[in-house]
């Protein structure tokens, strides 16, 4: 009589990481402030793991910091770099002890972590011309890390068609660079009552990135810009050819807001197979929002402030 070996199964406590990224000035600190606070109250065990060597005026408590390893000042000050080429010379720094320094730190956090927010440097040429922090993400993706990029773009771009055309190629060119699931943001959203008056189009034209050649007319009759036709048709055309840039905006002190980007996130990074959170959402927020429009979805984040 055969004897069946009771199978073996492995049980694994998955790690899951948002890579906040962005340009200066786009709400990357806020967001992780905000974000960690959001989470917090779903009952996650989130950690702020901070990977800019320059930022000094964090409003959160990190659990990781990497100015513990490298300063961009001391960089500066010992190597008589400039800040872009500081920067640089800091991202290699941190590739170079990814393996005796932030693995260590952060298997020491994931006894209490299990979802790492890492707000990035803001410097874009990091991610779009240079390979050290794409080369660390990929490494932790190795440790068994889901990771997705959430990419913030002030939302006051939209109002300035010329600046809106060189965010999508930023975004496409990040996205294609970058290699990871990728979720595109125009942050800010709560400001935009400043500038709805330079809006040429609707709101859902900007963040579904809809028919650009209506765009190419604005940008065409701008004086300034006559000489670059063809170059933004072809940056524009090839932006349509690829379809994979479009835009959800944030408010990132709005609650509903950030239920919203969290939908979208989760299904990025694969968080949304990881059951036992929707009681903490019901009890946080009593709405349906998967099956609200996107117009719907749009007012709530806009409406108050316009």
């Amino acid at each position: 009589m055969l004897q069946q070996s009771a199978a073996k199964v492995k049980f694994t406590n998955p790690l899951y990481g948002q890579l906040i990224v962005g340009p200066p000035g786009s709400g990357k600190t806020t967001y992780c402030q905000n974000a960690f606070k959001f989470y917090h109250e779903l009952g996650r065990q989130v950690g702020v793991v901070n990977l800019d060597p320059a930022n000094e005026n964090m409003d959160y408590n990190p659990c990781i910091d990497v100015m513990e390893l490298i300063t961009m000042e001391d960089v500066m000050d010992s190597m008589h770099l400039g800040p872009n080429g500081a920067l640089m010379y800091c991202a290699e720094f941190l590739e170079d002890h990814f393996d005796d320094w932030l693995l260590p730190k952060l298997r020491k956090q994931s006894a209490s972590c299990k979802y790492f927010l890492f707000d990035c440097p803001g410097q874009v040429e990091l991610y779009t011309h240079h390979a050290a922090i794409s080369r660390v993400f990929e490494r932790l993706e190795k440790e068994g890390y889901h990771l997705v990029t959430v990419n913030l773009i002030d939302s006051h771009y939209c109002s300035e068609p010329a600046k809106f055309v060189s965010t999508l190629l930023l975004a496409l060119n990040m996205m294609l660079r970058m290699g990871l699931p990728h979720v595109n943001v125009l942050s800010k959203a709560d400001l935009l009552k400043k500038h709805e008056d330079k809006l040429h189009f609707s709101l859902d034209y900007y963040t579904d990135v809809l028919d650009l050649k209506y765009l190419l007319e604005v940008l065409d009759d701008t004086p300034s810009l006559r000489r670059y036709k063809k170059l933004n048709a072809a940056i524009c055309s090839m932006v349509e050819d690829y379809a994979l840039v479009s835009f959800h905006l944030l408010d990132s002190r709005s609650t509903e807001s950030m239920l919203r980007l969290r939908n979208h996130v989760d299904k990025a990074n694969g968080y949304i197979y990881k059951a036992g959170e929707e009681q903490s959402v019901n009890a946080l927020m009593a709405c349906a929002v998967g099956a609200e429009t996107e117009s719907v979805r749009q007012s709530k984040d806009i409406d108050p402030y316009l």
